[in-house]
């Protein structure tokens, strides 16, 4: 059942992400400085790019999956409020880093940021389901 949790949090995850990025893609390809063609659409990306996004989302999934076990979070509000602090304080400062390092605009660590709280949160929460 384990296995079965950690894939839907992922895909719960990445899902907030779909919906978090398409809402925010004008400013995040613009904070991120991602060259556009003349359809406002980023330039040479690759469908794999996306495999490996999930591939991320499953690893931090199985990992919060192991340290709710190992801390005994198992209600709906633990799962939330554990995963709201992963996502804000492990690594929204990590992301904030890379982006303070990168040289790029704040707005980017504000945008990734806040997708990986948002996604955390949910994902905590569908862990606490199973």
């Amino acid at each position: 059942m384990a296995y079965l949790a950690v894939l839907v949090a992922a895909v719960a995850g990445f899902a907030i992400g779909a919906v978090w990025y398409i809402a925010l893609s004008k400013q995040w390809i613009k904070a991120a400085g991602i060259a556009v063609g003349p359809d406002g659409r980023p330039q040479g990306g690759s469908p794999l790019i996306m495999v490996y996004g999930f591939l991320c989302v499953l690893v931090v999934a199985g990992m919060m999956r192991h340290a709710f076990a190992m801390s005994g979070i198992d209600t709906l509000g633990e799962g939330l409020v554990s995963g709201l602090g992963i996502g804000l304080f492990f690594i929204t400062p990590w992301i904030t880093l890379n982006v303070l390092f990168g040289m790029k605009p704040k707005e980017l660590a504000m945008i990734d940021g806040g997708y990986a709280t948002l996604a955390c949160g949910v994902m905590g929460m569908v862990l606490t389901l199973f």
